[in-house]
């Protein structure tokens, strides 16, 4: 790494060390509990945490099952409650919604709101940009003082701008209307007195998109981007396309060579957190492969990899996400080996 570790990476590196590496003696002395106690860490102003990493989950996938009842239900097949609720929107829809309000104020489960906006469905990010969805935004902005007050929550603009591109001339799709799209947007909601939005890019990380010469074009700049965001996965099953680890999901490098994502983001806003705002280890449905190295992956990483302050699991085992069984207990062993990576205390954090 090029970086120091400041005191709170030392604490995360000694939990993780301590409740994951082989029993010993000195290890036990100082090892945390395997199982949740009460959060050492707290969040600051923009909802980073002082130690520790942020734990959240979006479940259901997109199948038409509620997302509330969905999370509420992985969260206790996994043993934790999800610090993050990750939901979906696009166009005018209503939201937050009345489930949204209700798991993110639950004082006996404290959560935060990450929701995804498609600000330009049914336009084009170049008309975003140029104002012609203003309503729609000061409609959201009025919607969420209103309902929301000044609680803060996670905002992603369009999450995987890459599969959405369209590198044409005046397509109004291009990837620098992505970036003009999501600055005129913050800037509008701010302009409208939304105060508690922390702002998330989420990229896709794909060697195929980080190779193209449009790529860093994506980018909106950092007066209006609060963490740098990553939806990635990767496959239990051998041969299979994007086979790995935790590591694998973060190090994807661009067809042809140069950086890896994850030295990409902190070399290139070395001054951002980093959120795995979707991750998930799956194999083909119906089958059972083991999932466990990868879920016995996450630790070590997290460890040499302070930058990254929160992973949000996207969980499903229909074929909305084709054929991808991303679901934490599609075998026995699989869930048990996801349970222990739950129950870890690095994910105490209390968020303040």
């Amino acid at each position: 790494m090029r970086r120091k570790m400041n005191k709170a990476v030392t604490l995360l590196g000694s939990i993780i060390a301590a409740t994951t590496a082989i029993t010993g003696t000195a290890q036990a002395a100082h090892a945390a509990p395997a199982t949740p106690t009460a959060a050492r860490c707290t969040t600051d102003a923009k909802l980073v945490p002082s130690c520790g990493v942020l734990w959240g989950a979006a479940a259901g996938g997109f199948t038409s099952a509620p997302r509330d009842a969905e999370l509420k239900n992985w969260e206790k097949l996994s043993g934790r409650t999800a610090s993050i609720f990750h939901t979906y929107h696009k166009g005018d829809e209503v939201f937050p919604t009345k489930s949204e309000i209700a798991m993110t104020q639950d004082p006996a489960h404290p959560r935060v709101l990450l929701t995804n906006w498609k600000i330009a469905y049914g336009s084009t990010w170049a008309k975003v940009a140029a104002g012609q969805q203003d309503k729609r935004i000061d409609a959201f902005a009025k919607r969420v003082k209103a309902t929301y007050g000044d609680k803060k929550f996670f905002l992603v603009l369009n999450h995987e701008p890459e599969n959405d591109v369209i590198a044409r001339k005046g397509s109004g799709m291009e990837a620098k209307d992505f970036a003009a799209m999501y600055r005129h947007t913050i800037q509008r909601l701010k302009a409208d007195g939304v105060t508690n939005a922390i702002n998330v890019v989420a990229y896709m990380g794909n060697e195929k998109w980080m190779a193209q010469s449009w790529w860093k074009d994506l980018y909106p700049g950092d007066d209006v981007v609060d963490w740098v965001g990553l939806d990635s996965y990767v496959s239990a099953e051998k041969g299979y396309y994007h086979y790995g680890k935790f590591a694998d999901l973060l190090d994807r490098k661009p067809t042809g060579g140069g950086q890896g994502w994850y030295d990409w983001a902190t070399t290139k806003h070395a001054s951002k957190p980093i959120m795995i705002a979707e991750w998930g280890v799956y194999h083909r449905i119906g089958h059972t492969t083991d999932k466990s190295a990868g879920y016995n992956s996450v630790l070590p990483e997290l460890a040499k990899r302070p930058k990254i302050k929160a992973i949000v699991y996207f969980d499903t085992k229909h074929d909305d996400q084709g054929d991808r069984d991303i679901s934490i207990n599609s075998t026995a062993k699989n869930l048990a080996a996801f349970k222990t990576l739950a129950a870890n205390p690095i994910f105490n954090v209390k968020i303040s």
